[in-house]
């Protein structure tokens, strides 16, 4: 009997050190699988490579739009009007002189003002105002890829004002007809450049590249060739009034690290 108790008690006791070590295990796994998991979390939530690239290309504005603002004042409206007409065709054999086609040229809408005189006493003192006539204003607008020719005529306006035409020439402005093509260009160009980066980066840690997670465009800029940087703006810029440009534009790629 006594024989047996002691048999039944080591059977316990090994039973007990059988629970002890299966509990430990699986905490030990339990343990090991927690900590798997959150160094895989950490692993994909620590980010991966990132690198932006950038491009840009000089080139040349093949477009000119040039403006010029005439006026006439005349005590009716009708002189007026035949006073500018006369302007007009005045403007039209001078463009016409330059080699400027008749198809590149357009005149606005006419613009009527009221002019009035101040009037004042014989004590120069202001007593009111009288009515002095009407003044007409009209602009034409030229638009040619005869971008010297018009360059030309934009700067040399003196043979009119001494015909007599009250004309006032703005500056040109400058345009580049097959832009959507050249920002495309750029985009490739860039992209590109921002994998090279992304690559260099990967070589250099001794990691591979993954998946591509994120792509983000910068603005499109376009400045005025050999410009300072204070040109640039946040929502991107587009210079009209330089001939010679410069466009650049920035793409940022994200990948994950393997």
């Amino acid at each position: 009997m006594e024989k047996e108790n002691k048999v039944t008690g080591i059977l316990r006791s090994v039973t007990m050190l059988v629970c002890v070590f299966v509990i430990a295990a699986a905490a030990v796994a339990c343990t090991f699988i927690f900590t798997k998991g959150f160094v895989t979390y950490k692993s994909a939530q620590s980010g991966g490579l990132s690198a932006t690239g950038s491009a840009s290309v000089d080139f040349e504005a093949d477009l000119i739009v040039w403006r010029g603002t005439y006026s006439a004042f005349a005590g009716t409206t009708s002189e007026a009007y035949r006073s500018l007409e006369r302007d007009a065709d005045k403007i039209r054999d001078y463009l016409s002189e330059y080699g400027i086609s008749e198809d590149d040229i357009v005149f606005s809408a006419i613009d009527i003002n009221k002019r009035y005189a101040s009037k004042y006493n014989e004590e120069g003192n202001y007593i009111g105002e009288s009515f002095d006539g009407y003044e007409l204003y009209q602009t034409v607008t030229v638009s040619s890829e005869d971008v010297d020719g018009v360059e030309e005529v934009s700067r040399d306006i003196t043979e009119l004002i001494e015909d007599g035409v009250e004309f006032t020439s703005n500056s040109p402005e400058y345009y580049y007809k097959d832009l959507d093509s050249l920002k495309l260009e750029l985009v490739e160009a860039a992209t590109e450049n921002a994998k090279q980066r992304i690559d260099l980066m990967a070589k250099g840690s001794g990691c591979k590249v993954g998946k591509l997670t994120s792509s983000n465009l910068g603005v499109f800029q376009i400045t005025a060739k050999n410009s300072a940087d204070d040109e640039y703006s946040y929502g991107g810029t587009y210079n009209t009034s330089s001939r010679q440009k410069t466009a650049s534009i920035t793409v940022k790629l994200n990948y994950m690290a393997e």
